[in-house]
């Protein structure tokens, strides 16, 4: 890991501006972990509008080691989230040695230090993602509205960025773009009936228009698919369990009626 002492921290970026005050707040955490400090951390210097930073890379492996060393669960269950939201919004087109929007870092500090910042990142993040089984078993106690996050970070462990993405972005409402007519189908749930209907237009704008039925399916042929509604049971997340069904299935357009397959307009979108 890069070391506390080291001149390129001031080197490495952030949202806005440079991470030479950041290994004054990781020693911080660190020595004594507060929630206020890792909050400021991640919000002034690692994550912003769904964006990570060169900063971000050389964080998370200290982040990951407070995480596997700390007993208090509630801890490892947010440092779990957070590297996990960091991971999902990195780009998964990136291979070693280093991403290559770091060109102009590596002329700075020079190539093997971009090298082993990044190999030290997906290192952390492979031992972090071995949390999974204690994190989930401490996210079962949590009220549903605490439990998707886990879920987001679970799923960009394994590799299934777009997955975790449409978990993060889509929460009350989800929207799909028609293959035909490329007119958006908004999908919200009817908690009267406990399904999800299908609109033409936004509802929570457009309150009287004609709600079309999603069929639902109960077998997940895709493997993420079916990865996920497992994840989802074992944590007791009842508003994905009422939703994956619909999720995995099919709605005939409201614009234009061409038949939509939901879950592969989903990623699609991103």
């Amino acid at each position: 890991m890069l070391a506390w002492n080291s001149d390129v921290w001031g080197k490495l970026m952030g949202p806005y501006g440079t991470g030479e005050n950041v290994p004054a707040l990781l020693q911080q955490l660190i020595q004594n972990y507060d929630q206020e400090i890792a909050d400021e951390l991640f919000e002034e210097y690692l994550f912003h509008q769904n964006t990570i930073y060169t900063i971000t890379y050389a964080v998370v492996p200290y982040l990951v080691q407070i995480a596997c060393s700390i007993k208090d669960p509630e801890v490892r269950h947010n440092l779990f989230i957070t590297c996990g939201v960091i991971e999902a919004s990195r780009n998964d087109n990136d291979v070693e040695p280093f991403p290559a929007d770091w060109t102009a870092l590596a002329e700075q500090v020079g190539a093997s230090i971009c090298e082993e910042i990044y190999s030290e990142y997906i290192k952390a993040i492979h031992e972090i993602a071995l949390l999974w089984e204690e994190v989930f078993a401490y996210a079962y106690t949590l009220e549903d509205s605490e439990k998707r996050y886990v879920l987001v970070a679970d799923a960009a462990y394994r590799g299934a960025h777009q997955v975790a993405n449409i978990l993060m972005t889509f929460v009350d409402e989800y929207i799909v773009v028609c293959p035909m007519c490329k007119q958006e189908a908004y999908l919200w749930p009817n908690d009267r009936h406990g399904c999800i209907e299908a609109f033409a237009q936004d509802p929570v704008f457009e309150e009287e228009q004609e709600a079309h039925p999603v069929i639902p399916i109960d077998e997940f042929l895709d493997v993420e698919q079916a990865m996920l509604s497992e994840r989802v049971a074992m944590i007791d997340e009842k508003e994905l369990t009422r939703d994956l069904p619909y999720l995995a299935g099919e709605v005939d357009c409201p614009s234009c009626g061409t038949k939509i397959e939901i879950w592969r307009a989903l990623l699609e979108h991103f």
